[in-house]
């Protein structure tokens, strides 16, 4: 596949930007800052800050589908509300098929109703992020694109690739130590293999061992 990778130079967009590559689909890598990124590690390189819609909308023209990893500035979390609701409108200008998300944890339910934010186990550094991705969760819940959201576990770090972990749909994926853990390695591989399957269209998905 054709596909449009925004955010490939962070830590889960450069894991995933590797397992496309290796799986053969045509990948144009988008960062802020291209310095990190050459030909060699994608098909094409193009600058985006995902600052403007109809410049995204040129980015992605031709791409059969979408994948954003892009982060926020720390500072400023809610950046990533209007990133989503800029690429949603981008990908319906250009008529690309799909857009993936890699998304947060903090929305997941760890008991009936009652997510991982609401439950006051989540560091409070962490709710500013958490509290955006479920804002941008929205923007594609009310949206008419054909999206898909990869929720992680609570701990979300480079490890290794295993190959081996359970996927869910809304609840927080825990160990038989109620540990919630899953390796960006091992992220990329249930993602690409969403894009490749397309089994959970306009679906919130989440992962863990």
């Amino acid at each position: 596949m054709k596909v449009v990778l925004f955010g490939a130079t962070g830590n889960t967009g450069s894991r995933l930007l590797q397992e496309l590559v290796t799986r053969g689909h045509t990948v144009t890598a988008s960062a802020r800052d291209v310095s990190k990124l050459s030909t060699s590690s994608a098909h094409d390189v193009k600058q985006d800050d995902l600052s403007d819609a109809d410049r995204i909308a040129e980015t992605i023209r031709g791409a059969d589908a979408v994948i954003s990893a892009y982060a926020p500035p720390p500072d400023d979390t809610d950046q990533l509300v209007g990133v989503t609701q800029r690429q949603v409108d981008a990908v319906r200008r250009a008529g690309v098929d799909r857009l993936l998300v890699v998304g947060g944890a903090g929305g997941l339910e760890v008991a009936p109703g009652l997510s991982l934010i609401d439950s006051g186990h989540l560091p409070a550094p962490y709710l500013p992020i958490a509290r955006s991705h479920v804002k941008a969760l929205d923007v594609l819940r009310t949206s008419d694109v054909d999206w898909t959201y990869l929720a992680p576990a609570a701990f979300f770090e480079p490890g290794e690739r295993t190959g081996r972990f359970r996927l869910g749909t809304d609840e927080l994926i825990t160990d038989a130590k109620g540990e919630s853990r899953i390796s960006m390695e091992d992220y990329a591989i249930a993602l690409v293999d969403e894009l490749e399957q397309g089994v959970r269209r306009k679906q919130r998905f989440s992962i863990g061992y």
